[in-house]
């Protein structure tokens, strides 16, 4: 049987760092992960010669991200790996860390996710293959047309949609690492420039630049460094698969809805149990589509749910509490890391205007081409 990260090792996130998700700028990659990579040094309390182990997520930087940054913290003979997983890099190196603190390999691990923006090369486009569609379909086509099967499947308007935005753009308002900071209206959202069938620019998330870290370590690094467990956030589970045959629903929601089983089951918690969710809402209709075949609400009842508070801070279960993609950016390396920053930073109560009430648990949730998906629980210190 496989084996479970319960039967291994207890894993802690005890340093999280950022650099600010933002449009494209000149500032170096170098520059912007040593930034996210120092804060969360300073904020585990460990020395850089500490970490064993680093992963990178990336996709848009070439080849060996990792040293030409990290040899800046000094040169230490550190295992170092890049990880490229499409929009779920940063969650793949964030479980590779995980993983390798879990089995023993290392005590203290760092999982580091940088990006800037440019072109990038999908490998399906060098298959040789001719797609059927000849390369139309671009993702917000695609969503587009999940987006009118969904509203029209389930009697809902394009202002349903449209709350995601609005509900994700106001929590992103009062994060300052978040790539768009301004409050919005429905009526702003609605009218702003249409991209693709419903979805308007507002609905579709930003791809710019950033960096986010988080350091790992086992409950032996833990005392060894003097690390306080008070602000140590324990991951339950990681949970990882890639697309099967499915029917004629969404594959990212079919896909979506078992991960994230597994990911609850390995845990041992139940979804009812979930208080915070950071998911993948590269276009709005992704949040409706995957609160509900993750189970948070009961399908087809995503819209109703928003429109009533449900998943806003404060709410049953807040939904993107740092902006999510929509608002707080998607610079594509980094999200998945930045992702877990929220998670612990909610978990400990350090979220400020964004903390969502009493929060125990939390569920980071990242979809990559292929299609791959990632999800991690996490749990708030005892």
């Amino acid at each position: 049987m496989a084996v479970l990260l319960s039967d291994l090792r207890p894993v802690y996130v005890v340093g999280i760092g950022l650099h600010r998700f933002q449009r494209a700028t000149d500032t170096s990659f170098v520059d912007l992960g040593l930034t996210a990579v120092r804060a969360a040094l300073d904020d585990a309390g460990v020395p850089w010669p500490e970490v064993e182990t680093a992963y990178t997520g990336s996709t848009r930087l070439g080849m060996a991200v990792s040293r030409p940054l990290l040899r800046h913290l000094g040169v230490t003979g550190i295992a170092m790996t890049q990880v490229e997983n499409a929009s779920a890099s940063g969650s793949s190196a964030f479980r590779l860390a995980v993983r390798d603190v879990a089995a023993g390999f290392a005590d203290v691990a760092m999982a580091i996710g940088v990006d800037k923006a440019a072109p990038g090369l999908r490998a399906e486009t060098l298959t040789g293959i001719s797609p059927l569609d000849e390369g139309l379909t671009t993702p917000p086509v695609h969503f587009a047309l999940l987006a009118e099967e969904y509203l029209r499947s389930r009697g809902a308007g394009a202002e349903d949609m449209a709350r995601v935005a609005l509900k994700n753009h106001n929590n992103a308002a009062d994060n300052p690492f978040a790539h768009r900071q301004q409050r919005r209206t429905l009526e702003e959202i609605l009218a702003d420039r249409p991209i693709a069938g419903a979805l308007t620019r507002l609905e579709c998330c930003p791809v710019g630049e950033g960096a986010a870290a988080v350091v790992v370590v086992s409950e032996e690094g833990m005392r060894r460094l003097g690390i306080d467990p008070a602000r140590a956030v324990r991951v339950l589970s990681s949970a990882q698969q890639s697309e099967q045959l499915y029917g004629t629903r969404s594959y990212d929601a079919e896909l979506t809805g078992a991960t994230t089983q597994q990911a609850l089951t390995e845990a041992g918690v139940s979804v009812t149990d979930v208080d915070i969710v950071e998911l993948h809402d590269a276009f709005a209709i992704e949040e409706l589509q995957y609160l509900e075949t993750m189970g948070i609400c009961a399908e087809g009842a995503a819209p109703s749910c928003l429109r009533d508070g449900e998943f806003a801070i404060g709410g049953r279960v807040a939904v993107s509490p740092s902006g999510g993609l929509l608002a707080m950016g998607h610079p594509i390396g980094p999200t998945g890391v930045g992702q877990i920053a929220e998670i612990t930073r909610q978990l400990r109560g350090e979220a400020g205007v964004r903390q969502q009430p009493d929060a125990r648990l939390g569920l980071a949730h990242l979809v990559g081409l292929g299609a791959v998906c990632v999800v991690h629980v996490l749990a708030a210190p005892a």
